[in-house]
């Protein structure tokens, strides 16, 4: 097996959602000023699923997943593996509602990244491979030069995003009240050596965000498709 996992994405220093474990990029600004392009993209609420040629993966690579909630997803990735090669993407596979449901998805899996072996590929060319794969992306919020910004023009930026709701409809499932968003993710536009990772993405994730506890992988439900509602 010749996969290996998506790197952990380390938060803003002024990310409000983060739990005992996770890290944060203290020296994001410097490492931002390195890029020409910033990239932002919604964070979606979902599971974190790589498809290669090796098979389907959630958050470990030591085996391809058998959970229920990617049967669907094991059954696209088996129409696309032997053209897959070297390229491996990652995205959010949806199926089933965690902290946030979604009452506008048209799709249950969106790329995030794509990898070939020991470099992760410029935006650009992740949305050229999907494209080629017939796979939609996650939403871009914005796309910005970083020449022209300034250090609290980025922390507003990010700060607004994360009070809008989804592009997706955002719900809570408990409630059934509209929601914001998971969070943001923030990327150099440009492909980086996988080793780089920690200083090419960051993170923003809501307080609070994880409603989920450990038994939800026995009462998981399926989210349903924008088609599937009445409510639009």
């Amino acid at each position: 097996m010749e996969s290996t996992k998506y790197g952990r994405t380390y938060h803003f220093p002024f990310s409000p959602g983060t739990s005992s474990d996770d890290r944060f990029n203290q020296q994001y600004w410097t490492d931002i000023q390195s890029f020409h392009q910033l990239l932002y993209t919604e964070k979606l609420d979902g599971e974190n699923n790589c498809l290669s040629r090796w098979g389907v993966f959630a958050r470990s690579h030591a085996a391809p997943t058998t959970s229920p909630w990617t049967a669907q997803l094991r059954e696209h990735w088996a129409r696309l593996k032997n053209d897959l090669d070297d390229l491996e993407f990652f995205g959010e596979n949806l199926y089933a509602v965690h902290s946030i449901e979604y009452r506008k998805l048209e799709h249950y899996y969106y790329v995030f990244a794509a990898r070939i072996k020991d470099q992760w590929l410029s935006w650009e060319e992740v949305t050229f491979y999907a494209s080629l794969f017939d796979l939609p992306m996650v939403p871009v919020l914005k796309l910005e030069t970083v020449k022209d910004l300034t250090e609290q023009q980025l922390r507003l930026a990010v700060e607004n995003f994360a009070k809008q709701p989804s592009v997706f409809g955002s719900v809570d499932p408990k409630t059934d009240e509209a929601c914001t968003v998971e969070g943001l993710v923030c990327r150099n536009a440009d492909a980086y050596a996988v080793g780089k990772f920690q200083h090419n993405v960051f993170k923003y994730v809501r307080k609070g965000h994880v409603q989920t506890d450990e038994h939800w992988s026995k009462s998981w439900r399926r989210t349903k498709l924008v088609w599937e509602r009445r409510d639009f």
